[in-house]
């Protein structure tokens, strides 16, 4: 059976297809979703999770065979790709404000520096990574922010906390 579906159709089908996570935003949005092609009569979907251990990756599948089926598509294979690894960077603009409404403050940039050659051979040729100073409350814009937790809800968020409105929130670590 022929996928009655092109693959700018099923582009249009994944863009509606909510993280189960975070449901304002989509697979697409989220930048999980790398590749979309029609292969030998089927609809292949490549996926790289946010981290190796995610435990939503097999519904993410699921999710995404079920809203291609229903849109037409005769077989769907669902590819997960660990490498490149995912990056924070693959998350749209726009879903970097569908977060911070929804109460998640969104990846900021961080400060990358190279070590000083002395200490290269000590750390592994690793830059260093620097976390931005202050988070962003998302719900009253303060900086006037602390973190309660490295992790929160999952391993991507951490659990900061305003001080202005005393109000808990979730940050997306950049990654």
């Amino acid at each position: 059976m022929v996928n009655a579906i092109t693959v700018e159709r099923a582009w249009d089908v994944l863009a509606r297809v909510a993280d189960p996570e975070i449901p304002v935003i989509s697979v697409t949005e989220l930048g999980i979703v790398r590749d979309v092609r029609a292969l030998d009569g089927a609809i292949e979907v490549v996926v790289t999770p946010t981290y190796s251990g995610c435990p939503a990756t097999e519904l993410i599948a699921r999710s995404i065979e079920q809203a291609l089926h229903e849109a037409g598509a005769a077989r769907v294979r669902v590819e997960q790709r660990l490498a490149p690894a995912w990056t924070t960077d693959w998350i749209t603009p726009e879903a970097k404000v569908k977060l911070a409404r929804y109460g998640i403050a969104p990846p900021q940039a961080v400060r990358v520096e190279s070590l000083p050659p002395q200490t290269v051979a000590e750390a592994g040729e690793q830059p260093i990574v620097f976390m931005p100073r202050a988070i962003a409350c998302p719900r009253c814009g303060s900086l006037d922010t602390e973190r309660l937790s490295q992790f929160g809800a999952t391993a991507c968020k951490a659990l900061y906390r305003c001080r202005a409105c005393r109000e808990p929130f979730e940050y997306f670590k950049p990654l």
